[in-house]
């Protein structure tokens, strides 16, 4: 692609440096040849996060404004930080942005192509926008387009302002909403069960993304543990985290695992940072992140930071003064630890971060994505990500479905807090406030003390592990944690397969030494049911494969009854060969 030279109206002239195609990866030069090829005025591209979105926006910007398509380019970004993110990643291809445009002063340098602003400060004049659209053929890049559909004023905001625009490039990683919001600019059309569904005019998903070698595979590494709770009538009230439990008691449960004054999180951000070290002993500037439910957790959490790593962790609270200093300070340097409420969930560049720690209430899929998706930006080849992450259903299963794709769906009903689509915006205004709901109100909760035992390892849809087993900080433990930080995800999965073949073997070993366990105990039998069926799911969702014909088939090679009267051994060979399917499947 040509690097084009525009001029701007006040006659200096702006070299639009597009990126040569060498420099492109092979899905952002697909995705510029249908452009070409259809030259729509809408375009919506769908990217995993750490694809790299911002570099196809950009040298689409640059052809278009070389071709004199465009003369102008506005960027609408979800956060203040973000917009400035944008500015400089376009001065670095030539396309010089004001990120201090304000509506309300209307013009800007004649040094500027574009301007860059917030999805709020369309909302706020969008008049004033429209006027500047109409009066240049305009280019709008409407970054993480979802949250065109955040508020009504913001959607209508948007609708005013850049109708009149001569092209408009719509781009997201997570191309669905939790309501039933539609998005400007965005075709939808009927699915099969008759709900409108989003389309996209081009598509790169995370499992497309990880073949390419162009994000990280990641490793979750799930802890559950004993939690006990007050309750707002004075019942004193003890569970483990991950059991089945009501929608209250879970939310009580895993609350009192994120309290900071309990043993629960100090346990987690020990093992994350024992997880941390071993990774920098390959990748030195490795970073982790901590997301956390408010702002007082945020704090409370770097605070045991310090006492654990001997360094004094990054803070990072909303949009607060200086946050954006913070995270290019973090980003550019060597230091181990950052946590944030929200502000690094979505779109912020700091692909440094290796290890995760996810300590926040907030449990929907958009949200996890999005939070998941700061540490799958690759720099090298052999790198993993590590996401810690309480042992919760629903968590779990977010893990598990990261390679599945999603539409933006109307229509849907929104039933309560349990549906996965379920809006989430009030939950994180709240923890942009610091404050955690009413259900927090300190007479209706106190946490009265947590333990955290390693449950497993989720690595491609499958799992490895001892179902809450181990003790923190065990030898057991550090089989996980002292994962070497380089390995080809191959090498990762063969070393989880591995490990897990060797505890099951010292464990009949241990059995078949003691003639009183010569019988598996019901306990026993339990734990490697909940493995089969675990696996059994992750099959299905790779393969599609119903539970019932997976049974039938592992029935089949292995012999043996129905799962629920099979022994020890006929459950073991089952879990052994459905490993062996995934091993061959991905190889």
């Amino acid at each position: 692609m040509p690097s084009p030279t525009t001029r701007s109206p006040g006659g200096s002239a702006a070299r639009a440096a597009s990126p040569e195609p060498r420099s492109l990866r092979p899905w952002q030069v697909q995705a510029l040849q249908e452009y070409a090829a259809r030259q729509p005025r809408d375009f919506l591209a769908v990217a995993t996060p750490g694809a790299g979105k911002t570099t196809f926006a950009l040298a689409l910007a640059a052809d278009l404004l070389g071709r004199r398509v465009v003369e102008r380019v506005t960027v609408v970004a979800p956060t203040e930080h973000l917009k400035v993110q944008w500015a400089e990643a376009a001065a670095r291809a030539g396309i010089p942005l004001d990120p201090a445009y304000s509506a309300g002063k209307g013009k800007t340098s004649s040094d500027f192509v574009g301007i860059a602003v917030t999805y709020a400060g369309v909302a706020v004049n969008p008049l004033a926008l429209r006027i500047r659209t109409e009066r240049f053929k305009t280019l709008v890049i409407l970054d993480e387009v979802h949250h065109a559909g955040d508020a009504l004023s913001w959607g209508e905001g948007v609708l005013e302002a850049f109708g009149p625009a001569t092209r408009r490039l719509a781009l997201t990683g997570t191309p669905f909403r939790s309501d039933v919001n539609p998005i400007p600019f965005v075709t939808y059309a009927p699915g099969p069960d008759g709900i409108p569904r989003s389309v996209s005019d081009f598509s790169y998903g995370y499992g497309q993304a990880l073949a390419d070698q162009v994000v990280r595979p990641v490793m979750f590494l799930a802890y559950s543990g004993e939690m006990q709770w007050r309750t707002r009538a004075g019942d004193e009230v003890a569970a483990r985290l991950g059991e089945p439990l009501t929608k209250d008691l879970h939310a009580q449960a895993l609350r009192t695992a994120l309290d900071p004054q309990g043993s629960w999180v100090p346990a987690v951000l020990t093992a994350a940072d024992r997880r941390l070290s071993e990774v920098r002993r390959h990748v030195p500037d490795a970073g982790g992140l901590v997301i956390a439910t408010d702002q007082d957790s945020a704090r409370a959490y770097a605070t045991l930071l310090k006492k654990i790593s001997g360094e004094k962790a990054t803070v990072v609270l909303s949009d607060e003064r200086g946050a954006s200093r913070k995270i290019a300070g973090f980003a550019e340097g060597e230091s181990r630890w950052m946590v944030a409420v929200r502000m690094v969930s979505e779109g912020v560049d700091v692909p440094r971060l290796a290890v995760g720690v996810y300590a926040t209430t907030t449990a929907t899929p958009l949200f996890f994505a999005q939070a998941v998706g700061r540490f799958v930006r690759a720099r090298r080849r052999g790198e993993t990500a590590s996401v810690f992450l309480p042992s919760v259903t629903t968590l779990l299963s977010f893990a598990v479905d990261m390679e599945v794709e999603r539409d933006h769906a109307l229509g849907r009903r929104v039933a309560d807090e349990d549906d996965l689509f379920a809006a989430e915006q009030d939950l994180l205004a709240r923890a942009e406030a610091g404050d955690a709901g009413p259900d927090d109100e300190g007479s209706a909760f106190e946490a009265l003390g947590s333990q955290a035992r390693f449950d497993h390892v989720l690595y491609d849809g499958a799992a490895f592990g001892h179902e809450g087993e181990v003790h923190v900080g065990s030898e057991e433990e550090m089989d996980f944690l002292g994962i070497p930080g380089l390995l080809e995800p191959e090498q990762v999965r063969e070393l989880l397969s591995h490990r897990q073949r060797a505890r099951r073997r010292d464990e009949l070993v241990a059995r078949e030494a003691d003639a009183l366990t010569e019988v598996a105990t019901h306990e026993q039998l339990a734990v490697l049911r909940r493995e089969l069926n675990g696996l059994v799911a992750a099959w299905h969702h790779r393969t599609g494969q119903a539970h019932g014909l997976t049974h039938a088939a592992l029935r089949k090679e292995c012999g043996g009854p129905p799962a629920a009267v099979a022994n020890a051994a006929q459950l073991t060979a089952r879990i052994d060969r459905l490993r062996e399917w995934a091993t061959r499947q991905t190889s």
